[in-house]
């Protein structure tokens, strides 16, 4: 029994031994990390940002939760114009602020470069998660009230750039619509002008079909036949031959009459 007490008491005095380490190395750590952010707000003071962030950064790498650290390094970017920076380490500090007044400070000058970014519904509420841990603040107040109006002046612009998306899209379309017009117009035009050509080209072959063929094209021993009106030249031929032959016949009884007439010459008298 007495052996286990020692045991025990030896055991909670090397607990307490390495908690009061961790706590020294802590405190160490803390006031390592305080003296960089105290020789960079120094040089921030002689406008030598560069080596002042230098420090900044020795100190959030010598203890990562350094609500000091982050909060003015941030307003150092905030001061330079680098509202990117400074925005992404106040999210830090108010992250890690423990005390209200930390966060109130952080969340407030968040606001701040919300503003600058003309993100006014997001500063607005940046505004009130400050005012939460200190609602005594004016300056904070009065912050809101510009983040508010700004807020709602934005609101009552977006109909207008939605009314000029719809304008824009309005006028696309109708410019697709004169477009498909005007092809269409000029569809119905090609195929007007390609339906006279085909009505033009059947008309000519439709004439060429009833054209009489060229003579070459008839057979030489095919007779010839009579138009209407007109004598074919075997009639001209047979009726030449008529009339020849009465001619003839009409001579020929002439002559018959001129012989019966002549005096016959008789024998001389001895």
């Amino acid at each position: 029994m007495k052996y286990l007490t020692l045991l025990i008491l030896f055991f909670t005095c090397f607990a307490f031994s390495q908690d009061d380490g961790k706590e020294k190395e802590q405190l160490l750590a803390t006031k390592k990390s305080n003296d960089f952010v105290y020789e960079a707000n120094a040089l921030m003071g002689d406008d030598n940002f560069i080596s002042a962030e230098k420090e900044y950064r020795k100190a959030i790498s010598k203890q990562p939760t350094s609500v000091a650290g982050t909060y003015n390094l941030g307003n150092s970017y905030y001061k330079k114009g680098n509202y990117e920076e400074a925005l992404y380490r106040q999210q830090q500090a108010a992250k890690n602020a423990s005390d209200k007044s930390s966060k109130h400070k952080a969340f407030h000058n968040i606001g701040n470069i919300l503003m600058k970014n003309k993100q006014c519904k997001e500063a607005v509420e940046a505004y009130k998660s400050a005012l939460r841990n200190d609602p005594t603040d004016d300056e904070t107040r009065y912050n809101l009230g510009l983040a508010k109006e700004c807020a709602e002046q934005q609101k009552d612009d977006q109909p207008d750039e939605n009314q000029d998306k719809d304008k824009e899209k309005q006028d696309e379309n109708k410019d697709k619509d004169k477009d498909n017009k005007d092809q269409q117009d000029q569809d119905n035009k090609d195929k007007k002008d390609d339906q006279k050509d085909q009505d033009k080209k059947d008309g000519d072959d439709q004439k060429d079909q009833e054209k009489p063929k060229d003579e070459k094209g008839k057979d030489e021993n095919q007779q010839q036949k009579p138009q209407p009106g007109k004598l074919s030249p075997q009639q001209i031929k047979n009726l030449l031959e008529a009339m020849n032959n009465q001619e003839q016949k009409v001579q020929e009884k002439i002559n018959a009459d001129k012989q019966k007439g002549v005096k016959v010459k008789t024998e001389k008298d001895w």
